[in-house]
């Protein structure tokens, strides 16, 4: 009973968000305005719409407009970053939706100088502002009394995000190694998959705001329980590390220390971002651990089964879509079903890529006597050639995401009868959602598995 006992305790420790607030306060994270909203109701609907206990101000915005950087591979879409120079020593961010009076034609007195101004002493600088286009969500003001924390941090949560997934795994699968880096967006999707369809299934909400200062603003709409960030933080170093060591000749302290190092990272920056509390953290991490236990030892035989069976393009796509429909009848709409569908698309998209390119002799692995392969000298000719084959494939892979959702969204309205007039709710119906999400990034990961690598073999890029 004694045990029990203390286990139930450090369960509601771990879970306390005034455990979050001391971190953040540590960390030199200072909440500036007071709270004000109406209380949040009971159930589900009510974590969904947890407009004050999840720190957001919702705003209604019109019309369908995106960020024109979003997830080409990867979860998330609809977030804006705007950024400016400026050296205050103690920073005021105050974060407001400008672009709701600026869409009516109108013209705050109150808002700030811009989204995501952070003031000090009169001079205004603006720092990175992440608001959901989809949800309106936006924060409120808070300081930043260590900026080295700040941008460490920043950075650590942007290894979850859509920004890393669209340079990632190009980058691993053009400049260092196909195999490697199939087999990682292999393990990806369904760390991914699984996390995000546990959220649903747990119904969790973000940490109370306040105590918590709401940082960053992705994923706000999302549940909570388990940190999928947390999740891909630890199942990629740690894959990546366990595809790469013996297959190339490194030190084996060098490369679990990365991956370590990588994965606290991830975890530690959602805590400062208020985005989750350490039980979620903990949970994630642990969870990954245990799909990586189960799955990492069954990737030879699933690999296999993606490049040599002649039926699994059409097996992969037909589980793939089955289990976006599945996770599709979770609960009410969020961003992570969206997030789900793209991740699904992508791994679907990647796998019957791979099938295609054995067939064709296309990115062949190499021999086992070819291994362990040489770290390369890093030269100027040899970053220089890397750089240009991740920006011409990044921008063919834009170039694909752009013309599918430009003709997939469009025809899906039409072909369930959903109005097509507003973008941002058309995308919230499941009839629309998943197709539309499923076939764009289905596109997205062939070509970047398929379409890119042959181009380059058609010019001296290969």
């Amino acid at each position: 009973m004694e045990k029990s006992n203390r286990f139930v305790e450090l369960y509601h420790y771990l879970q306390d968000p005034h455990l979050v607030a001391r971190f953040q306060r540590f960390c030199g994270v200072r909440e500036t305005l007071s709270r004000s909203g109406t209380s949040p109701g009971t159930g589900k609907e009510a974590d969904r719409a947890h407009s004050h206990n999840n720190g957001a101000c919702h705003h209604h915005v019109a019309g369908g407009n995106e960020s024109g950087i979003s997830a080409v591979i990867g979860a998330g879409e609809g977030e804006a970053e705007i950024t400016q120079t400026g050296s205050p020593t103690r920073v005021l961010r105050r974060v407001a939706d400008a672009s709701v009076a600026t869409n009516r034609g109108e013209k705050s007195e109150t808002s700030p100088p811009g989204n995501g101004a952070l003031v000090s002493g009169g001079e205004a600088t603006v720092k990175p502002l992440r608001r959901n286009s989809l949800t309106g969500d936006v924060g409120r003001e808070f300081l930043i009394e260590n900026r080295f924390l700040y941008y460490m941090f920043t950075f650590g949560t942007e290894l979850g995000n859509e920004l890393f997934y669209i340079t990632f795994f190009p980058f691993v699968t053009w400049n260092v190694d196909a195999f490697v880096g199939r087999r990682l967006i292999m393990v990806w999707v369904w760390v991914m998959y699984l996390g995000q369809c546990t959220k649903d299934l747990v119904g969790w909400s973000r940490p109370a705001s306040p105590p918590v200062v709401k940082v960053e603003m992705f994923y706000n709409s999302e549940y909570s329980m388990p940190s999928t960030h947390a999740m891909s933080g630890t199942a990629i170093p740690i894959s990546l590390f366990f595809l790469t060591y013996g297959r190339w000749e490194y030190p084996f302290t060098l490369g679990f220390s990365l991956a370590l190092c990588w994965c606290l990272l991830v975890c530690v920056s959602r805590i400062y971002m208020g985005m989750h509390s350490v039980l979620d953290v903990v949970v994630g991490v642990l969870y990954s651990a245990l799909i990586l236990l189960l799955f990492l030892p069954a990737l030879d035989a699933i690999d296999g089964f993606n490049l040599t069976c002649g039926c699994a393009p059409l097996v992969i796509v037909s589980l793939h879509l089955l289990l976006g429909v599945f996770s599709f009848t979770l609960d009410t709409w969020s961003t992570s079903r969206g997030d789900t569908a793209q991740i699904l698309g992508t791994g679907a998209g990647v796998a019957v890529a791979s099938h295609l390119n054995r067939r064709l002799g296309l990115l062949p692995d190499a021999a086992p006597d070819r291994l362990p392969f040489a770290t390369p000298h890093l030269g100027v000719g040899l970053v220089g050639a890397a750089l240009l084959r991740l920006v011409l494939g990044v921008l063919v892979l834009m170039a694909t995401r752009a013309l599918m959702k430009a003709v997939a969204i469009p025809l899906a309205c039409r072909v369930f009868g959903v109005p097509g007039d507003d973008v941002r709710k058309a995308r919230q119906h499941m009839e629309v959602e998943l197709p539309y999400r499923y076939v764009v990034y289905g596109a997205v990961g062939f070509n970047m598995l398929f379409l890119v690598p042959l181009l380059f073999s058609y010019a001296p890029l290969s």
